[in-house]
């Protein structure tokens, strides 16, 4: 895994496709205040990989609490934080973990992830009863509903986003890469992908985030997979919940999902959801340009360990005040 900084990035040419990003007036205004969610809001699912049936709430948190998740399954553990560094394994999900006992984790939390992020709520705690979020209908749709229903709260507290001052960037040995560049304000995206699936085969999307935006464009979209994936996963433990209800399968040049796709485009526009949830387990959201190119949870999370490695990289905006600085703390939710 390679990484660069300011001086060695990779010029706009070596890209394969490279987003405009907005202009400061027509980039959207997110609210200048921290959020949480209004009430609390319960849901029941199967988990996509363990097949186990999971209960979820999701509840609100105080200012400068981010978002946390808590297993209520393990009486007396606390609630835990998302951040770059909690996230311990990134093979098939963005799984996050308890920094003081690793084995008490959750799996899967990118789609709502996605959903907060885009859905502008900062602060919030996720009591799940499993190892495993629910994974609903394979994309964010469910959890935005679910926050839609919950409603939202603003709180007397600034909100403070990730600034990135300079490009960063991390690519493999296939040629997979992602990089965080600055941009004028909010996040805008952009990937593109390549399968050997005729069904896939090359695609690209990009897009300024906002709410409307991601409701319209990218929370629907579902998770997917090659049907000759399904018998490996499967031997090994996983994809136990998997079905047509909440994945695409893909078969070469077939989709074998009775109803066929829900837009075009919508491997890469997954892809596109998958980042936005990646990039909010920085724990605040960032301003800047994502560019990814056939990149997964794997290089999402090493991008941001990337920027985090070099205070160079990046900045909190607005600035606080060192007396807000001192009122941070962990949050001490713990699981009755």
């Amino acid at each position: 895994m390679q990484v660069t900084g300011f001086q060695d990035a990779k010029t706009a040419k070596d890209i394969p496709f490279l987003p405009s990003f907005l202009t400061p007036d027509s980039q959207p205004q997110m609210p200048s205040q921290q959020t949480t969610l209004a009430n609390s809001i319960r849901c029941r699912g199967i988990a996509l990989h363990s097949g186990i049936v999971v209960d979820l709430e999701l509840r609100p948190a105080p200012a400068d609490t981010g978002i946390c998740f808590l297993r209520t399954d393990k009486p007396g553990t606390p609630a835990f934080p998302v951040r770059a560094d909690t996230i311990v394994d990134t093979q098939l999900s963005t799984v996050v973990a308890w920094e003081k006992d690793p084995s008490v984790r959750v799996a899967t939390i990118e789609h709502l992830m996605a959903a907060l992020s885009a859905l502008c709520i900062d602060n919030a705690v996720i009591a799940v009863s499993g190892p495993e979020m629910p994974v609903l209908d394979g994309s964010s749709a469910e959890f935005c509903f679910l926050i839609q229903c919950a409603g939202t709260k603003t709180l007397d507290a600034a909100r403070r986003t990730i600034e990135i001052l300079r490009p960063v960037r991390v690519e493999d040995e296939s040629g997979a890469f992602a990089e965080l560049r600055p941009s004028h304000s909010g996040l805008a995206l952009a990937i593109s992908l390549s399968f050997s699936a005729q069904a896939i085969g090359s695609q690209r999307y990009a897009v300024q985030l906002s709410p409307e935006r991601f409701l319209n464009e990218l929370a629907f979209c579902r998770t997917f997979v090659n049907r000759s994936d399904i018998e490996h996963l499967q031997s090994i433990g996983l994809a136990r919940g998997g079905s047509l209800d909440n994945a695409i399968v893909v078969d070469d040049e077939k989709i074998l999902n009775p109803a066929g796709l829900r837009i075009e485009r919508e491997f890469a526009r997954h892809k596109l959801l998958d980042a936005v949830g990646d990039l909010y387990c920085a724990g605040r959201r960032i301003q800047g340009g994502f560019i990814g190119h056939k990149s997964g949870h794997r290089i999402n999370n090493l991008l941001l360990r990337a920027v985090f490695a070099d205070q160079r990289n990046w900045r909190l905006q607005p600035i606080p005040s060192v007396q807000s600085a001192k009122t941070m703390q962990q949050p001490s939710y713990v699981a009755a």
